[in-house]
């Protein structure tokens, strides 16, 4: 398999990224790098590997081709298409997730808002009973007093009295 892979004319890395290259391997009916890497997407309605440039040769050869690439491109990693393709897919769940933290932060800002004043409401209303109860606890004080000095001045002035 090693020998296949040198002996195979595979363009260089500098080679594939220059558009000229492209072009001519497309004039030759040859696919290219990127058209024999790419994998189909689960679920889309191109789901078929493309044969459009596959007039001539057998299939065991394309097929071998591709094998060989395939390795190949597991050990250099991916291509600058996928790799762009992934980072905007990144930059776009990116997107989405802070645009939802947003989203988030405000609604629990308002409800921390909503709450604070429903706070403050309660605040005041116990702050007003308290003066009202604090108002009757010293009025019931004076009359408590009152009432027990008015008995024992009555009553030390009866004992004065029917002595």
């Amino acid at each position: 398999m090693m020998q296949e892979q040198a002996t195979s004319s595979l363009p260089s890395s500098s080679e594939r990224s220059s558009s000229s290259a492209l072009q001519m391997e497309a004039k030759e009916g040859v696919e290219s790098d990127d058209e024999i890497r790419r994998v189909p997407e689960i679920g889309s309605e191109g789901a078929g590997p493309s044969t459009s440039g596959r007039e001539t040769g057998s299939v065991a050869g394309a097929d071998r081709v591709q094998a060989s690439s395939e390795v190949l491109q597991r050990k250099r990693g991916r291509s600058p298409a996928d790799k762009e393709n992934k980072r905007l897919k990144r930059l776009l769940r990116n997107r989405v997730s802070a645009q939802q933290a947003r989203e988030r932060k405000k609604a629990y800002l308002n409800d921390l808002e909503v709450r604070v004043k429903d706070l403050e409401t309660k605040n005041s209303e116990l702050e007003e009973r308290l003066s009202t109860l604090q108002n009757e606890n010293q009025m019931l004080r004076l009359i408590l007093k009152n009432t027990t000095a008015s008995r024992r001045g009555g009553s030390s002035s009866a004992n004065e009295g029917s002595v």
